[in-house]
């Protein structure tokens, strides 16, 4: 289980960096196995590039080489994708996880032509990052096992399109190496059932350590188990993509004293609404609140 982290913001906006410190540990101490740095559940798109050079510098301080960092480097303008390659600093980062282009919805050829860019250009492996409903785009199968097959820089996807069949598909014709990650939370235990090496968590970012064991309990095989405890988390899941994300997981961690309930605009924080489902759900798993 990788934990795609938040950025933590105090009442004025700013970056809260001490409870991004207590966030890492969080992780580290309780079964994440690695971290993923500036991905759109960070709220990216709100963040000066300043911004997101620190996060990543202190979150790999923090870190100092205890978890594989995976760093998210993507848009929608491949030139500025590369130029950002080629000028960053990547020690201590040992992957890079790309979002398929936004908004413009380049045609399959356009996402391959796209990704065999950053390919060549990387000096990290590159995980392919398939989200259509924030992209506009969805990216085949097809394309995906192309890319697998022409580059072995690119390792992995994650795959969060939601396409059983899609998915499926990936996994029985992809390369040996190549891994399929969830990009669902709510769907991680049936895709690792069907092959998937695990799951890039939102909501590991509250609960690592029960969400990582379900993840290692259904890679062992022991299915009833991680059935158990997907089962249990499928209310709090449901909540938390509701009113979108990051706002449903950062109401967690505020309800369990761990951040300040601030988002970025154009981003806002959960209604009261589910702000109290969310409580009354974490107290009823008996997570001290």
């Amino acid at each position: 289980m990788g934990v795609a982290l938040i950025t933590p913001f105090k009442s004025d906006e700013t970056i809260d960096f001490d409870a991004l410190a207590l966030l890492v540990e969080h992780q580290i101490k309780n079964g994440t196995d690695y971290l993923v740095v500036c991905g759109t559940t960070a709220e990216t798109p709100t963040l000066s590039e300043t911004e997101k050079q620190e996060i990543t510098d202190f979150v790999l301080k923090s870190n100092a080489g205890r978890l594989p960092v995976v760093l998210g480097v993507g848009g929608n303008n491949t030139k500025a994708v590369i130029e950002k390659l080629q000028r960053s600093d990547f020690h201590g980062v040992d992957a890079i996880l790309s979002v398929t282009p936004y908004y413009n919805k380049p045609s399959q050829e356009g996402l391959y032509q796209h990704y065999a860019a950053i390919a060549k250009a990387s000096p990290v492996p590159v995980i392919l990052y398939n989200v259509p409903g924030r992209t506009g785009v969805n990216m085949t199968a097809d394309t995906t096992l192309r890319l697998a097959k022409e580059f072995p820089i690119i390792c992995a996807i994650k795959e969060a399109s939601g396409n059983f069949t899609q998915i499926d598909d990936i996994i029985k014709n992809k390369p040996k190496d190549f891994m399929v990650i969830s990009g669902d939370d709510g769907i991680t235990f049936p895709l690792i059932t069907l092959g998937a090496v695990g799951v890039i968590s939102v909501i590991g970012n509250a609960f690592p350590k029960e969400f990582s064991r379900m993840v290692r309990l259904a890679l062992e095989g022991d299915y009833a188990s991680s059935r158990q405890i997907h089962h249990r988390f499928t209310e709090l899941i449901e909540l938390l993509f509701v009113e979108g994300n990051p706002a449903g997981v950062k109401s967690m961690l505020a309800v369990m004293g761990m951040v300040e309930n601030q988002l970025r605009l154009p981003l806002v924080p959960n209604t009261i609404k589910t702000y109290e489902k969310i409580r009354v759900v974490l107290n009823e798993l008996n997570i001290k609140c």
